[in-house]
């Protein structure tokens, strides 16, 4: 493509005032005499790191009144301990420490909250060899073979130890002294 060039055109341009201008200024004005004040130079910027994109505009609020420096008032006094003073101080503190014994209860409640039930192995039952007959629990082997009398000369070794009724553990040494006599059932097996 060719750029076609314009012909330039000239023009003459003549002032269009007649009268000459006087340089004195008339007597009806006063003179102002201005004074040349030296203008200083600014230093160069330095280079700057970080360039905004974009001006930040800063809201320019009126400066804050001066405050006259004045003496510092000396502390004051502590009010003087009166009973209700006293009560006043006593039920905050009291409605603090209450506060604090709910958080440290919440606290203490929030792990057990999130834990999972424990998982049950099913019930477990014994079941004696000899008699076929199943008792529910293990301690139970033991209280009725106590109460039947079925027990009366391992009492009388002292396998059991001096209160045969009050042993907690008796069913433990029950299946030491007889140990091919009872096993264990579980609810799997007696619905089988």
């Amino acid at each position: 493509m060719t750029k076609k060039k314009t012909p330039a055109i000239k023009v003459s341009v003549e002032p269009i005032i007649d009268q000459q201008i006087d340089p004195t200024p008339p007597e009806e004005f006063p003179s102002i005499q201005v004074e040349e004040v030296p203008v200083e130079q600014p230093a160069e910027p330095e280079p700057v790191a970080d360039v905004e994109l974009h001006p930040t505009v800063e809201v320019v609020s009126e400066p804050a009144p001066v405050e006259v420096a004045t003496k510092p008032e000396p502390p004051s006094k502590p009010k003087p301990l009166t009973l209700s003073s006293l009560h006043s101080e006593l039920e905050a503190l009291r409605l603090v420490v209450d506060q604090q014994a709910i958080l440290i209860k919440q606290l203490l409640e929030a792990p057990v909250r999130q834990r999972k039930p424990p998982t049950s192995n099913g019930k477990v039952q014994i079941r004696d060899k000899q008699t076929g007959k199943i008792y529910p629990s293990k301690n139970n082997v033991y209280q009725s073979l106590l109460k039947a009398g079925e027990l009366d000369d391992l009492v009388k070794q002292g396998v059991f130890g001096s209160d045969p009724a009050k042993n907690s553990f008796g069913c433990y040494n029950l299946f030491r002294a007889w140990p091919n006599r009872f096993e264990e059932v579980y609810n799997q097996e007696q619905s089988v």
